[in-house]
C-alpha cells in the first residue's frame, strides 16, 4: 500500500519523484539510457511494485519504451504478407479524415440506443466521391472490429470502448459517457485509418461509406452460422490443445504483454482513483465561497477580508476544475485505451497460437501417418505459409505499436505534468497568497 500510496502522490503532484528528465513528446525516439538486453522488463517504463520505493513509470531508463527489444530481420520469401504492405513505407500525406459527431438517441419498442454521424472526407481514388455521411450504432463498430480480426487475425486491432459502463460510475445515456464514448470512438477509426494496412480493408470502406440498409445487406454476405460455428469450435480445439514450442521472440514479446497488461491496469486504478479524490475535493471546496460571503454580511469589521477569502476560494475552485479537466481529458483515456489494449495483444497473440498449433496438429498426424500423406503434405505446406504471413505481420505491427504507446504515454504524462506546473504557478499558488495576506487581519 505504501508504493501506490506514493504512486498516487506522484500522480497528484504532475512530477516524476526522481525529476523531470527525458526526451520531449515529440521526439518520436527511445528514451535515453534504454536497455536491449534479454530481461525486457528489468526496468521498464510501468514497473511499478506496490512494495518499491518509487514510482519506476516515470522513469526515464526504461526499457518499455526501447523500440529495439523484437527487431526480427524480415524474410523475403515472396509467400511473405510484409513483402506486400511494408508497414515502415507508411505515407507521409494523410487521405483520409474522420469525424464522429452529433450522437443522437434512438428509441424503440425493443431498445434504446445511441447512433453517431461519421464525416469522411478523401483524395483517395477507390472511393467514389471525395465526402460521406453516415449513421452508425455502436454495434456496427463491433461489426467492423469482427471483420478486421478475421481478415488480419494477428494484426493488433485498436480497441473499442466497453459496451457497458462500469458500475458506479456514469449512467450509461449520460452527457459525459456519450461524449467520452464519441471520442473513444472516433479514436478507433482513425487508428484504423491511419494504420497501413488495416486503412486499405474493404469492410472498413463499406462502413465508412454505405447507407444503413447497404451495411446490413453488406452484413448478410458473410458466412453462415454453421459455417462461423464450425471455425469457432476448431479454434477453441486449437487453443484447448496449445503449442509445443513457440518461437523464443513470441515467448518474448507474450511476458511483455503479461507484464504490460499488470502494470497499466494499476497505473489505470491509480488514476481513476486520484481522479475520484480531486472531484471529492473540488466539491467539498466550491461550498467555502458562498459561506464567507454569507458571514461577511454579519461581519463589520472583516467584510473585506471575508470577501477576499471568498475570492481566493473561487480562484482555487476555477484552477482545480481546469487540472481536473486535463486529467479527465488528457490522462485518463489514453491510459484506460491501453489497459484495453492489453487484452488486445492477448487476443492476437492467441490467434498466433490457434494457427501454429493447427501446424503442429498436422505436422504430427502426418508423421504418424494418420491420414492421406499427399494430402497432409499439401495442407502443411499451406499451413506454414500462413503461420509465415502471421508471425511476419505480428512482429511487423508489434513494433509499429510500440512505438505509438511510447509515444501516447509519454505525451500524456507530459501533458499532466505541464498542467500540473501551470496549475500552482498560476492558479494555487497566487490563491495561497491571497489567502496568506488576510491571515494577519484575522
Amino acid at each position: 500500500m505504501d508504493g501506490e500510496r506514493r504512486a498516487s502522490q506522484a500522480l497528484s503532484s504532475g512530477l516524476p519523484e526522481g525529476g523531470a528528465g527525458g526526451e520531449s513528446p515529440g521526439d518520436g525516439g527511445p528514451v535515453p539510457g534504454s536497455s536491449c538486453s534479454s530481461a525486457l522488463l528489468q526496468a521498464e517504463v510501468l514497473d511499478l511494485d506496490e512494495d518499491e520505493d518509487d514510482l519506476e513509470v516515470f522513469s526515464k531508463d526504461a526499457s518499455l519504451m526501447d523500440m529495439n527489444s523484437f527487431s526480427p530481420m524480415m524474410p523475403t520469401s515472396p509467400l511473405s504478407m510484409i513483402n506486400q504492405v511494408k508497414f515502415e513505407d507508411e505515407p507521409d500525406l494523410k487521405d483520409l479524415f474522420i469525424t464522429v459527431d452529433e450522437p443522437e438517441s434512438h428509441v424503440t419498442t425493443v431498445e434504446t440506443f445511441i447512433t453517431y454521424r461519421i464525416i469522411t472526407k478523401t483524395s483517395r481514388g477507390e472511393f467514389d466521391s471525395s465526402e460521406f455521411e453516415v449513421r452508425r450504432r455502436y454495434q456496427d463498430f463491433l461489426w467492423l472490429k469482427g471483420k478486421l480480426e478475421d481478415a488480419h487475425p494477428t494484426l493488433i486491432i485498436p480497441p473499442l470502448p466497453e459496451k457497458f459502463i462500469v458500475k458506479g460510475m456514469v449512467e450509461r445515456f449520460n452527457d459525459d459517457f456519450i461524449e467520452t464514448r464519441r471520442k473513444a470512438l472516433q479514436k478507433f477509426l482513425n487508428r484504423i485509418a491511419d494504420h497501413p494496412t488495416l486503412t486499405f480493408n474493404e469492410d472498413f470502406k463499406v462502413f465508412l461509406t454505405a447507407q444503413t440498409w447497404e451495411l446490413s445487406s453488406h452484413k448478410k454476405q458473410g458466412p453462415g452460422l454453421l459455417s462461423r460455428m464450425g471455425q469457432t469450435v476448431r479454434a477453441v480445439a486449437w487453443s484447448m490443445r496449445g503449442v509445443k514450442s513457440r518461437p523464443e521472440e513470441f515467448m518474448e514479446m507474450n511476458n511483455f504483454i503479461e507484464m504490460f497488461s499488470q502494470k497499466i491496469n494499476l497505473i489505470d486504478k491509480i488514476s481513476q482513483r486520484i481522479y475520484k479524490e480531486e472531484r471529492e475535493y473540488f466539491d467539498e471546496m466550491k461550498e467555502y465561497g458562498p459561506v464567507h460571503i454569507l458571514w461577511s454580511a454579519t461581519e463589520e469589521d472583516l467584510v473585506d477580508t471575508l470577501k477576499s477569502v471568498a475570492s481566493c476560494v473561487d480562484k482555487c475552485c476555477k484552477a482545480t476544475e481546469k487540472r481536473m479537466s486535463g486529467l479527465s481529458e488528457a490522462l485518463l483515456p489514453v491510459v484506460h485505451e491501453y489497459v484495453l489494449y492489453s487484452e488486445i495483444l492477448m487476443g492476437v497473440m492467441k490467434r498466433r497460437d490457434q494457427i501454429q498449433a493447427e501446424l503442429d496438429s498436422k505436422v504430427e498426424a502426418l508423421t504418424s501417418k494418420k491420414a492421406d500423406t499427399d494430402l497432409l503434405t499439401e495442407e502443411i505446406g499451406k499451413l506454414e505459409d500462413k503461420v509465415e504471413c502471421a508471425n511476419n505481420a505480428l512482429k511487423a505491427d508489434w513494433e509499429r505499436w510500440k512505438q505509438n504507446m511510447q509515444n501516447d504515454i509519454k505525451s500524456a504524462f507530459t501533458d499532466m505534468a505541464e498542467e500540473n506546473i501551470h496549475y500552482y504557478e498560476q492558479g494555487a499558488r497566487g490563491s495561497c497568497l491571497t489567502w496568506n495576506s488576510q491571515i494577519p487581519v484575522l
